[in-house]
């Protein structure tokens, strides 16, 4: 049995319905990415795996039970998020704000202690926000914030994490870094990583599972080979393109199709007409 899973949900907001009898279980130890066009419904999954959206039907399954039957400090201490907008309180430094990511594991018998100093210490160290640890959230680029917020949901320590387009604001650098990152808390860890992509190439190089949504729906899932083809893309998102094989992973890579240009079509059809032929 997966640990996370949604069973026949329904997600909407207010009456607008985004997703009905929808279906997904995130297999286990796995790195799944959600992809598809602009408002397919891959971060509003994501939102209710989370327990941030409830379903108007159907569950979410955390564990075998519904996810908001357990309190919301456990499901803390299970699952992390890092949503797509976070908004940090004002005058917060990088290091008082990764620190938040061990408040689920402080309690009345359980206070701040030097395992939490380390834990924090490392999540800053892994991002590389370490040397910003007391500069304020308020005074960063959006691309350093992004990496403060992914410090701090790695000091959350789930076995489980959840990321809506942890790229966003980045450049190419740290964008490969971040995907790197994770790939690492995969393998070496063994977290269960589910994460929103909207480059298709980066979640065939990094994923061990691949879901691919269109207007509220799994249009195909499983591994990236076999889910990346031409037919599948263009299906998907509407793009003509050639799918081959990285060069440096083996992965599937996209090759959208190439615009003709005027100049281009004008000059393959006059090659194409008899010598002293009229011009259309």
């Amino acid at each position: 049995m997966s640990r996370l899973a949604a069973e026949s949900v329904t997600l909407a907001y207010d009456r607008r319905v985004i997703a009905e009898d929808l279906t997904v279980a995130v297999p286990d130890h796995s790195f799944t990415v959600i992809v598809g066009p602009n408002a397919c419904g891959k971060s509003t999954l994501l939102r209710a795996l989370s327990r941030m959206l409830k379903p108007t039907a159907g569950a979410v399954l955390l564990d075998g039970s519904a996810i908001d039957s357990y309190p919301a400090k456990q499901v803390a201490r299970t699952l992390g998020l890092l949503p797509q907008s976070s908004v940090a309180p004002d005058g917060i430094t990088v290091g008082d704000l990764v620190a938040r990511g061990r408040h689920p594991h402080q309690g009345l018998l359980r206070q701040w202690s030097r395992e939490d100093e380390r834990i924090v210490a490392e999540s800053m160290a892994a991002t590389g926000v370490e040397a910003l640890a007391d500069r304020y959230v308020d005074e960063l680029s959006g691309g350093q914030r992004q990496r403060v917020w992914i410090a701090m949901a790695l000091a959350q320590q789930t076995p489980l994490l959840l990321l809506d387009e942890p790229t966003t604001y980045l450049d190419i650098q740290h964008q490969i870094e971040v995907l790197d990152l994770c790939a690492e808390l995969h393998e070496e860890q063994g977290r269960t990583l589910v994460a929103v992509l909207h480059d298709l190439n980066h979640a065939a190089r990094y994923a061990t599972h691949l879901i691919a949504m269109r207007d509220g729906r799994v249009v195909a899932e499983g591994a990236p080979a076999d889910v990346v083809t031409a037919e599948l893309v263009e299906r998907v998102f509407g793009l003509r393109c050639q799918v081959i094989e990285d060069p440096e992973t083996g992965t599937p890579l996209v090759v959208p199709a190439a615009r003709r240009s005027r100049t281009a079509t004008a000059a393959t059809a006059g090659a194409a007409r008899p010598a002293g032929s009229p011009a259309p």
